[in-house]
């Protein structure tokens, strides 16, 4: 079931009693989710994602704009009527009833036709708890589980409807890395064996790219960019989106571009061919530094991390707007023991520029070729 958004608007009236007019939490955003596909909604702390999201399954009423579900237009079908599984980040088990009684409640509230036989319920459950590898433990209450375990309850909830829709509004939040890492691989694999178009909302960058076939960039209720996890990272379209995808952050540096030269505090670092003349800011990935004896770009060593299979090196530039910038190298590329300065050359690839004022990508004949 693929689902399309087209200029989904929500707005919201001003808390407060001098409070006036309205807030826009999600403004025009029009894209598609392809049938079958692990979709991640991504972006910062209230950006809208979570209203999106409350719009898709029915929670929310858009102030403007169309939902499609296929062909059917479901904006203003209730939310029972939609065939939507939720998961919600809190999980909002039943505290007094058992994990199969947990899971087997969306089937007792179906009514006519719909609603299955006793056994029909019971072999349902059985199946979805199956899925998600809680079979075992099914005559527990939700306090007797771990947040893992909980989670994958929630999940079985969701499922055992065997809905056109899965939407998984922040569902790892609450677990540890560990826990976390474990739980993002189980439920990439449920959405695979399943084939349910899945939405997966998040706000971190590493678990969207991580699972996701392609995912959706937002900020301050605006769809800033999308494609898969891949090509989104490899060539951003604005400063917002590569500075909130990649672990370490890209580093940005304040620059010049002088007759098709990038000028980093005012030394030539990289030829930057077709760019036109004007400052901008510079994004390097951290990937992106070669260490080089003659190297364009000097930086004040502070220390060299080994990472184990690549090393970190941090340093200063006068031009990084951080304090400090990050380096990610092969060990084999350390020639020997660094004194207090490290000379960088610059993969070509792995540098973005982009206008100081609009902060839009600014593409170069090497990446519009």
């Amino acid at each position: 079931m693929n689902i399309t958004l087209q200029g989904l608007t929500k707005r919201f009236p001003a808390r407060g009693r001098k409070a006036k007019g309205e807030t826009t939490a999600v403004q025009g955003l029009t894209f598609e989710i392809p049938d079958g596909k692990l979709v991640g909604l991504l972006g910062p702390s209230g950006c809208g994602k979570s209203t999106t999201l409350n719009m898709i399954c029915g929670l929310e009423t858009p102030t403007a704009g169309k939902i499609f579900f296929g062909d059917e237009d479901v904006t203003k079908l209730p939310p029972e009527l939609r065939g939507v599984g939720m998961v919600f980040q809190n999980y909002a088990l039943y505290p007094h009833l058992t994990v199969l009684q947990n899971i087997l409640f969306p089937l007792e509230n179906l009514k006519g036709a719909a609603r299955p036989t006793r056994q029909q319920m019971r072999d349902k459950a059985l199946a979805a708890a199956k899925l998600v590898q809680i079979e075992g433990l099914l005559d527990r209450r939700p306090k007797e589980l771990s947040g893992g375990q909980q989670q994958r309850v929630a999940i079985a909830r969701a499922l055992v409807k065997e809905p056109r829709v899965l939407l998984l509004d922040e569902p790892l939040s609450n677990l540890d890395a560990r826990l976390r890492l474990q739980t993002r691989e189980e439920i990439c694999k449920i959405q695979k064996k399943t084939g349910i178009t899945t939405l997966f909302v998040t706000h971190d960058q590493e678990e969207a790219m991580s699972i996701s076939d392609f995912i959706v960039v937002m900020k301050d209720g605006v769809l800033m960019q999308q494609g898969a996890p891949q090509q989104v990272y490899d060539d951003p379209a604005s400063l917002f989106v590569a500075k909130f995808l990649g672990t370490p952050p890209i580093n940005v540096f304040a620059g010049e571009v002088k007759g098709g030269t990038l000028l980093l505090a005012g030394q030539k670092a990289l030829t930057v061919p077709g760019a036109p003349d004007g400052e901008v800011y510079a994004g390097v990935r951290p990937e992106g530094f070669v260490p080089a004896a003659g190297g364009p770009v000097e930086c004040a060593l502070n220390r060299v991390e080994v990472l184990g299979r690549d090393t970190s090196i941090v340093c200063t530039h006068p031009a990084c707007q951080a304090d400090t910038l990050r380096a990610i190298v092969r060990p084999e590329q350390l020639s020997g023991p660094m004194d207090g300065t490290v000379r960088f050359a610059l993969k070509p690839g792995k540098v973005f520029l982009f206008d100081r004022k609009t902060e839009q990508r600014i593409h170069t004949d090497a990446t519009r070729a």
